[in-house]
């Protein structure tokens, strides 16, 4: 699913903004379904595995569409290419923002998983 990326940047910058956004998404969603977990006895795979997921079907569903479709779509004519990717918020870096939105994801799901799990401080604290 496309969200509104028109304010978003070229290039590094708008990858590095589209992995900010799914980092965030993914920690909330790690919240929600730890939330969940705990209430319903889940251990940390479920929890992991459907942050994951859905943080992904969220927020990079639509950029990982458009990397395949236009590496495997069958596009007949030059100007159905140039209506695809007149579509597409910056085509020339689909997939440095892909990869950004992925790492992002696994980036929030961990500091999810590491605040939630109680020794965050002996992970993000100084060591004596």
């Amino acid at each position: 699913m496309h969200y509104d990326q028109s304010w978003m940047g070229y290039g590094i910058v708008g990858g590095i903004q589209a992995g900010l956004i799914s980092a965030l998404v993914g920690l909330l969603l790690f919240l929600l379904f730890h939330w969940l977990g705990r209430r319903d006895g889940w251990s940390y795979g479920p929890q992991i595995g459907w942050s994951f997921l859905l943080a992904t079907l969220l927020t990079a569903s639509g950029d990982l569409w458009d990397l395949f479709y236009f590496n495997y779509g069958q596009l007949q004519s030059l100007q159905l290419l140039k209506a695809k990717l007149a579509l597409v918020h910056d085509p020339d870096s689909i997939g440095l923002r892909v990869l950004c939105e992925l790492l992002g994801v696994a980036l929030g799901i961990y500091l999810g998983w590491a605040l939630c799990s109680g020794d965050w401080k002996r992970r993000f604290g100084r060591r004596k």
